[in-house]
């Protein structure tokens, strides 16, 4: 009986290997990097690389004028373009002491839910894709066409609109312009049920997202993780119904946040999906209110060289994914002395930390995908 011992090279049963995914990767979602360490096929570290996309957007504000800012704002989640260009405006009217009119109000408040719905049905579509079911995105472009039609019609824009000015809108909406939301809001729920049948209904789906993935709601505030997937976890915050803004402090009937306990992949896709349909119905109830309102301004007379007093002030909305803030210093000229953007993707990727390590290298891209986030909303 002899004994033969098999040399397998390099310790391969004791060593941690190093893998990087991205930047330039599929499952990546854009320029992100991911540094992750593995056991076999359990991710044993993982740290988020990022910077590959930055614009240095902070810093240019500071050499641009407060109308010249709003440019900026809205492309660094080109996904929610509309409001982001609110926050800058929000501030720069705080600052002012300026009242919108009311037709602005409303008009701003139901644009703001129509870009919601555009960008979580980019989600609801993509989602599901990165898992391997390709049928949902080609679902999701036709319903945000419907509404990508409306938002061109009144703003000139197809992702970053420009519609928002300090003081107001930059022009009235078109006649029949209404008319038309409200058939395309329509259209869009109708089919609505498609998520819920041939997304959720999945087996599939459901087996690679239900348990996957758990952020504990100590994690989401230990992180400033918002929006979504905050809610998913069962963090019960909304700025819409917490700290209400535009018109969202007459809209308490319709608003509903959505919740979910679990804060796993599955509980925040359940809540993007709720929450579209609600942003829906919010739709409906601006459209209302605006039929009833008189004709009047959409904005305020501004002087030709906009200057924002000496101070400082601090504006945050809901965005789509998150709580987006704008910290604005001014020390009395034409451009802000500083402007310090909060966006929620930087602050929600930062949970991947927490979220990766533990799990199987075939259960990264479920993660990954549920966190919902745009590069350029990171790297700012």
């Amino acid at each position: 009986m002899t004994e033969t011992t098999i040399g397998i090279g390099g310790a391969a049963e004791s060593t941690d290997m190093v893998l990087n995914i991205g930047p330039q990767h599929p499952s990546t979602h854009g320029v992100l990097r991911l540094r992750i360490v593995l056991d076999g096929e359990r991710v044993q570290h993982a740290e988020p690389v990022i910077g590959y996309m930055h614009r240095g957007a902070e810093k240019l504000f500071e050499a641009r004028d407060y109308r010249q800012i709003i440019m900026l704002a809205n492309r660094h989640d080109w996904l929610s373009a509309f409001s982001n260009e609110l926050g800058v405006v929000m501030a720069v009217e705080r600052m002012l002491g300026m009242e919108v009119p009311e037709r602005a109000v409303w008009t701003r408040t139901l644009l703001a839910e129509l870009n919601r719905v555009l960008n979580h049905l980019m989600f609801l579509g993509s989602y599901p894709l990165e898992l391997g079911g390709i049928t949902p995105v080609f679902h999701a472009f036709r319903e945000r066409e419907e509404l990508q039609t409306v938002m061109e019609e009144v703003s000139g824009g197809r992702m970053h609109y420009m519609f928002n000015r300090v003081g107001g809108l930059k022009e009235d909406i078109p006649a029949g312009w209404t008319g038309r939301v409200r058939e395309a809001v329509t259209s869009v729920r109708s089919r609505m049920d498609v998520y819920e049948n041939l997304v959720l209904g999945n087996e599939i789906f459901r087996g690679r997202t239900r348990g996957i993935g758990v952020l504990s709601a100590d994690a989401v505030h230990a992180y400033g993780v918002s929006g979504p997937i905050a809610r998913a976890s069962g963090v019960d915050f909304d700025l819409r119904r917490d700290e209400p803004y535009l018109a969202y402090g007459e809209l308490r009937d319709t608003l509903k946040v959505v919740t979910r306990t679990e804060g796993d992949c599955l509980a925040r896709f359940e809540c993007l999906l709720e929450q579209t349909l609600n942003s829906l119905d919010l739709a409906d109830a601006c459209l209302d209110r605006l039929a009833g309102l008189e004709p009047g301004p959409v904005n305020q007379r501004l002087p030709k060289v906009l200057k924002a007093p000496e101070g400082h002030t601090y504006a945050w909305t809901e965005n789509p994914l998150g709580v987006n803030g704008y910290y604005l210093v001014s020390k009395g000229e034409k451009t802000p002395y500083r402007l310090k953007l909060r966006s929620a993707s930087f602050n929600n990727i930062q949970a991947l930390t927490e979220l990766l390590p533990g799990t199987l290298v075939s259960d990264m891209v479920a993660i990954l995908g549920s966190l919902f986030f745009v590069v350029g909303d990171i790297d700012k």
